[in-house]
């Protein structure tokens, strides 16, 4: 079994290479996540300006971030120089010092930003695994499905699916693009900046570190313009309700430890969350607002028996997709066992490709309203099928956790 990569772009081509996943952890994204130009190979014109940075200390309202001095002279020792980087030496990837770096830097800077309580909440992979309902068909793993062909979301998007988008990092390989959804924000009832994706979509996992250039849009091309009238389109049309930088991001210490290229042990825990502030400003609306609206997220995750149905969405990236257009997936669930002794993931039958990882998964509560349940997380190179984490007790603490970080903001 393969793992749904996310979709890198070559510049100057309109080819795309798959990239190796990398799935997973915790984050202070943002002394790594600055604002540069970095989608211009999917169609984004990227529009001139300063690039502005992110840091997980959380935004100022202007759609800007800034990294604390002291944090720019640890940066500094380990040989980050962030007036450097915004200038463009983020595009400097030497591949040894980026898993150097994860060891040597990243994590000592994330213990630093969690509390022990952050720490407990989702990190422990045996918490409540033997007392709730995650656990109560472990290491079943049901036939595989039958292929779901995608179908093509009708645009405008932002009409019928506003939720959904795009997200856009650079990792050592190139250009990447993953799918993510807008979600709830109990901190901010009404004025979420929180979008929930796969874990592999902001950090590589166990071989590697965080992403950088992390961004998200919300309704990307939100026309489904076809590739000719696409080729140029203005950002206005690729994204007409403004880009979404990371200002901080989390994601399981699970796939920080366990994820792989191929999901690993690591993929039940293949969730992640981000708490964006705009590029350019949003007149002083949040980006539920901007969007109008949010979904919940069900952390009691419905035993397969009992969900009827689940709808993922996603952009596609890789062949036969060239990620323009969102598609979704509809079947009943199955069951998926990484390891006997994690929880069992949701597997449905869908043709999506790469692109589409961290798109969410949706069904319908016991009170009859949607609530995201999942998100893509892995699939066979072939495609034909998609596979998920439940969203259980440490999924929950990596969302508290990014929601208390900004709950006096």
């Amino acid at each position: 079994m393969r793992s749904i990569r996310p979709s890198s772009t070559v510049r100057g081509g309109r080819g795309r290479r798959r990239a190796s996943r990398a799935l997973t952890a915790v984050a202070l994204v943002s002394a790594l996540a600055m604002t540069a130009a970095a989608c211009n190979d999917d169609g984004d014109d990227n529009a001139g300006g300063d690039p502005t940075v992110g840091a997980a200390a959380g935004g100022t309202g202007d759609g800007k971030v800034h990294i604390p001095e002291d944090l720019k002279q640890r940066l500094k020792d380990h040989g980050i120089d962030i007036d450097k980087w915004k200038k463009g030496a983020w595009k400097d990837w030497n591949k040894e010092d980026w898993l150097r770096e994860a060891n040597d830097f990243i994590n000592p800077v994330i213990q630093g930003l969690w509390d022990p309580d952050r720490m407990r909440d989702a990190d422990d992979p045996d918490k409540g695994v033997d007392e709730n309902d995650i656990s109560g068909d472990q290491g079943v793993t049901d036939p595989t499905p039958q292929p779901v062909q995608a179908q093509a979301v009708a645009p405008p998007y932002h009409s019928n699916a506003a939720l959904s988008g795009k997200v856009f990092f650079d990792a050592p390989e190139g250009t990447m693009v993953c799918s993510a959804t807008v979600v709830t924000d109990p901190a901010h009832p009404g004025k979420s900046n929180l979008i929930w994706t796969a874990g592999h979509c902001v950090h590589a996992g166990k071989k590697g570190g965080w992403f950088r250039n992390i961004a998200f849009v919300p309704s990307y091309n939100n026309q489904g313009k076809s590739a000719a009238d696409f080729e140029n389109a203005p950002r206005s049309e690729v994204a007409p309700y403004g880009l979404w930088w990371a200002d901080a991001a989390k994601t399981s210490q699970q796939w920080i430890s366990e994820g792989g290229e191929t999901g690993g042990n690591g993929a039940p825990y293949d969730f992640a969350v981000i708490h964006v502030t705009p590029e350019q400003g949003s007149g002083g609306k949040s980006l539920e607002e901007t969007v109008g609206g949010a979904l919940p997220v069900n952390f009691a995750a419905p035993a397969v028996p009992e969900v009827k149905s689940i709808t993922a969405s996603g952009y596609p990236a890789a062949a036969p997709y060239d990620g323009r257009l969102l598609y979704q997936c509809q079947d009943k669930p199955g069951r998926l066992s990484i390891d006997q002794d994690a929880p069992t993931m949701y597997r449905i039958g869908c043709t999506m490709t790469g692109g589409s990882s961290g798109g969410g998964w949706v069904a319908t509560g016991a009170d009859g309203k949607p609530a995201l349940v999942s998100n893509t997380s892995i699939g066979p190179v072939s495609s034909g099928w998609l596979a998920g984490p439940r969203l259980g007790d440490v999924a929950k603490g990596v969302y508290d956790s990014v929601s208390k970080q900004f709950a006096g903001q």
